[in-house]
């Protein structure tokens, strides 16, 4: 694994990066195009899908990147496909490995092997309600605020630092499907923020697992709200 971390980063170009999906690959799309304007600056060396049919291979492939299929189920167990995966990945050499809707539980191993270098996001206000179906459960819940996290990745599942996030407004005729459209718009102008800071050196995790903006701890995740552009 490269040693890209932080303010510690040789600003030599872009920052390599791979992206990990299994499905539709609609963040992936959103970095895709944050980096085809030039807003974004990094090298997507290539796009892996634990799927065959994940469509975001489509995207990929629309853009001229290089794909990849690690297919998780003709492996035995999770940790043969995550070594398969991580073999895969450490061929590009990336200084960042991006989650962006890769539905797999990672193995303690992979994680700690791209300790620091690795990002995910995640439809919900982390620490609050983890795994899946977000956004049904907040309207079980009653609660009156949603949104999406962009944190490090650790062993804990979706339990790891965050960085930044974005809130919206729980309304009372809001559905699951209405939220997840509200909170998908926010994800792709939060993940590729987060990815920035990141390429800059402005963001990195130390060695006990906190997270470092421009310099200073960070003690609560930055905010991007529903109705402002992200803090500089």
């Amino acid at each position: 694994m490269n040693d890209s971390r932080g303010a510690n980063r040789v600003q030599d170009g872009p920052l390599p990066i791979v992206i990990l999906i299994s499905g539709r690959g609609s963040n992936l799309q959103a970095i895709i195009d944050k980096t085809a304007n030039g807003e974004l600056p990094v090298d997507i060396r290539a796009v892996i899908s634990s799927r065959p049919d994940a469509t975001g291979l489509a995207h990929a492939r629309q853009a001229g990147l290089e794909t990849r299929v690690i297919d998780h189920t003709t492996y035995e167990d999770r940790e043969t496909f995550d070594q398969a995966l991580q073999t895969c990945i450490d061929s590009y050499r990336p200084g960042l490995v991006v989650l962006a809707g890769f539905m797999r539980i990672l193995s303690p191993g992979f994680v700690n092997h791209y300790r620091g270098h690795m990002l995910n996001i995640h439809p919900s206000l982390l620490p609050d309600f983890p795994g899946l179906n977000t956004h049904q459960r907040v309207i079980d819940a009653g609660s009156r605020e949603h949104g999406a996290s962009v944190h490090f990745v650790t062993e804990d599942t979706d339990g790891g630092p965050v960085v930044l996030q974005a809130r919206v407004a729980v309304r009372a005729d809001d559905t699951a499907n209405t939220l997840a459209a509200k909170v998908l718009e926010q994800e792709h102008r939060l993940y590729p923020q987060a990815i920035h800071w990141f390429a800059e050196g402005r963001i990195f995790l130390d060695e006990n697992g906190r997270i470092h903006l421009d310099g200073n701890l960070l003690e609560h995740p930055e905010t991007l709200s529903e109705d402002t552009s992200a803090p500089c």
